[in-house]
């Protein structure tokens, strides 16, 4: 919750389905599920084997879909996406799944993250004629595709994905199939479900829970999966690399219900709330968490510090999200509106509060002040995430270096400007041991924002130029 406050934000949630005569509710459901993910704008497509048919519009789910909407929809595979705009801007042409029409057959796409390329590539595609309708680096793979020269969609689509450089999940509606891909990191997460044998894919599994689908599988890095009525074929375009899967997801990013790579996202959180106790130990008379993904993390803590957890914060529920509000003082007025301190349990006490990342730190100073206000006698601040010291390429709107706080300040200078009695955070390796059950060869995280050491290489001529810094 803080996150959304202050300047770190998600990408987009993908939710697909094949084989289920019911599909266009399925994924309206399973839009809702993934609206933490985006609330900027939200699209379905659906295939009837001859037609594709399209609804998407700006704003929340239910603000896009009405019931005859999602009734003239018909088909029994889907396509759906929820987005937030961090890869060329918002705007209603950037909605996905865009849609792309031709006389042999038309393609819907949608992904969630950021091609490290697209910049170049968009260059490159301008320079050959192609005329891009859109911002979005999405529309990129279509280009690629279309211009691969291969008669089969299959080699097209594995001719484009070797081309393209970055982190996406990545899904492609015909009115025949359904391709699902996964970049050769297995930065964003990607699951693959049943549901009475229809195949259901998804960003996060608690889209399947809603739906009361069945979890298989995670789509694996480098895999392309190909639906259709035939069934599921799996296949590679890439060869295997070492999975570094985006350690924010687990900090921030996905509901705490879901399962990321077999591991459940409260539980991951729980354990780096322990390990940050472990390694930043306070006196104090209660624990508590900023609404909401700092919840579990500030349970972790509690238990294994030995201090009592109380809900010494209270979020307004009916306030939408203040992140998409473009001046800094709108985002600080943001605060006031969602956050409520709860006298009755902080005042007089030394308070410890657990967040999930500081990113300007303006959010932090105003929480900070707001539980003194209400009586605490000391705040201190346990953060369960490494400072974030570098910005993400890879699908998360993250600021430039000379906006991140933990960029120009150490740790006791950042203490200072938010208020705080006390500031720690997280290790790299803490974190990583909290992700991570047998950390290996095979397995891993990212934590570039953290650490620099990026999982792929960034060219300064390709890099997205809202992105330099």
């Amino acid at each position: 919750m803080l996150s959304e406050l202050k300047g770190l934000n998600e990408e987009c949630g993908v939710f697909a389905i094949w084989g289920h005569e019911k599909a266009n509710e399925l994924t309206y459901y399973g839009l809702h599920a993934l609206q933490h993910r985006g609330q900027e704008g939200a699209g379905i497509i659906t295939s009837d084997g001859e037609s594709l048919h399209l609804h998407k519009g700006m704003g929340l789910v239910n603000d896009v879909f009405e019931k005859g909407q999602i009734n003239s929809l018909t088909g029994e595979s889907a396509l759906g996406h929820v987005r937030y705009a961090t890869q060329g801007g918002g705007g209603y042409e950037n909605v996905q799944p865009l849609l792309f029409r031709s006389q042999s057959s038309s393609m819907a796409l949608a992904h969630n993250g950021n091609l490290v390329n697209a910049f170049a590539l968009k260059s490159q595609l301008e320079a050959q004629g192609s005329i891009l309708q859109t911002t979005s680096d999405t529309e990129v793979i279509a280009h690629l595709i279309k211009r691969s020269g291969h008669l089969h969609l299959e080699e097209a689509i594995k001719q484009a994905l070797g081309m393209i450089k970055g982190a996406y999940a990545f899904a492609l509606l015909t009115e025949k199939q359904l391709y699902v891909a996964q970049d050769p990191r297995g930065l964003r997460p990607l699951s693959l479900g049943r549901l009475n044998g229809a195949y259901v894919v998804a960003s996060e599994t608690c889209a399947f829970d809603l739906i009361g689908a069945t979890y298989e599988r995670e789509v694996q890095p480098g895999e392309l999966l190909i639906i259709d009525e035939n069934g599921l074929k799996s296949t590679t375009f890439s060869s295997p690399m070492r999975r570094t899967l985006c350690s924010m997801e687990y900090v921030y990013f996905s509901r705490p219900d879901s399962d990321i790579n077999g591991k459940n996202v409260h539980a991951s959180r729980k354990v780096m709330g322990k390990q940050l106790a472990k390694e930043s130990f306070v006196e104090a008379d209660v624990v508590t968490g900023v609404p909401d993904s700092s919840i579990s993390a500030a349970i972790g803590f509690s238990e294994e510090a030995g201090i009592p957890y109380e809900l010494g914060l209270i979020k307004n529920r009916y306030v939408g999200r203040t992140f998409i509000q473009p001046s800094q003082e709108l985002r600080e007025q943001g605060v006031k509106m969602k956050l409520s301190p709860v006298r009755g349990i902080v005042e007089g006490k030394r308070v410890v509060m657990v967040d999930d990342s500081i990113v300007r730190g303006t959010t932090s100073r105003r929480i900070v002040r707001l539980l003194k206000e209400a009586g605490a006698t000391e705040v201190h601040v346990r953060i369960a995430s490494p400072p974030i010291v570098n910005p993400c390429y890879y699908g998360i709107d993250t600021s430039t270096k000379a906006e991140l706080i933990a960029s120009n300040y150490d740790t006791q200078e950042m203490r200072e400007q938010i208020g705080a009695d006390s500031l720690a955070f997280l290790t790299v390796e803490g974190l990583e041991n909290s992700i991570v059950t047998e950390p290996s060869k095979e397995e891993g995280i990212c934590h570039a924002c953290f650490t620099g050491q990026y999982p792929t290489e960034i060219y300064p001529d390709t890099v997205i130029p809202a992105y330099k810094d």
